[in-house]
């Protein structure tokens, strides 16, 4: 299991249910989709899009997916 999902279901579970007085355990809200975007008017240079790529890899753990514009 993730680190952010174990600490979500260990952590702040437990206190979002002290902090709103849950009833129910189903009451707590759930993570169900993270969205990380970048973007840049500088990825023109291949050197500057492969130092963001790499600032994504070391954040997420997992290799992102270049998507260029259509129109500039």
């Amino acid at each position: 299991m993730a680190r952010l999902k174990e600490f979500y279901k260990e952590t702040v579970t437990k206190e979002l249910t002290n902090q709103f007085s849950y009833s129910n355990p189903m009451q707590v809200p759930k993570i169900t989709k993270i969205v990380l975007n970048m973007g840049s008017s500088e990825f023109g240079d291949k050197k500057v899009l492969d130092n963001a790529l790499g600032d994504l890899v070391k954040i997420t753990g997992q290799r992102p997916v270049v998507t260029k514009a259509r129109k500039s």
